[in-house]
C-alpha cells in the first residue's frame, strides 16, 4: 500500500515471487469510470473508491494461499473495508516515501493512467497505518532489492 508511484506493483510482484504467492495489481480491479477520472487528472473520492475496495477484498477472499494485491489503501477506513470484504486477516505492506522521492519516480514512469499532478492529493488523503493495524512499513528511499528484503524480513518476523 502507499501513494501512486511508491512501487506497489513492482515491489509487490517481487515479494509475492519470493514468498511463492500470488500477485494481483489492484489497478486492474478499478471500474473503468475510476481509471477515466484519474486519467483526466481528477482525484477519486470515497464514493468512487468504495466498489474498488470491495473488489480488492473479494480478490483476497478468493485466494487461500499468500496473496499480495497492490492497492493504495490510503485511509484506515479503506483498509478496514478491504479486510471486511476479505473476511480474513490482512497485513498491509506500507511503502513509505517522501513526496520528493515519489515525485522523482513518477517523472520516470511511462504509460500509467495516474498523472503526477494527483500526487499531492494522494499525500493529503494518506493516513499511514498505526497500531493496532497490522502493517509492515518500509522506507522506499533505498535500492529496490533492499526494499524487498526489508519487507520479507518484516513478514518473517510477524509470521
Amino acid at each position: 500500500m502507499g501513494v501512486s508511484g511508491c512501487g506497489k506493483s513492482s515491489i509487490g510482484a517481487a515479494v509475492a515471487r519470493a514468498l511463492g504467492g500470488t500477485f494481483i495489481d489492484g489497478d486492474a480491479l478499478h471500474p473503468a469510470s475510476n481509471i477515466a477520472k484519474m486519467a483526466r487528472g481528477e482525484p477519486l473520492n470515497d464514493a468512487d473508491r468504495a466498489p474498488w475496495l470491495i473488489e480488492v477484498g473479494k480478490a483476497l477472499a478468493r485466494h487461500d494461499e499468500t496473496t499480495l494485491i497492490a492497492c493504495s489503501a490510503l485511509k484506515k477506513q479503506y483498509r478496514d473495508a478491504i479486510a471486511q470484504a476479505a473476511g480474513k486477516h490482512v497485513t498491509y505492506l506500507f511503502l513509505d516515501g517522501s513526496p520528493e522521492v515519489i515525485a522523482k519516480r513518477l517523472t520516470k514512469r511511462e504509460g500509467h493512467f495516474m498523472p503526477a499532478a494527483l500526487l499531492a492529493s494522494q499525500f493529503e488523503t494518506l493516513q499511514p497505518p498505526t497500531p493496532p493495524e497490522d502493517a509492515i512499513t518500509v522506507d522506499i528511499d533505498q535500492p529496490f532489492d533492499a526494499v524487498v528484503q526489508d519487507l520479507l524480513a518484516g513478514i518473517h518476523e510477524t509470521s
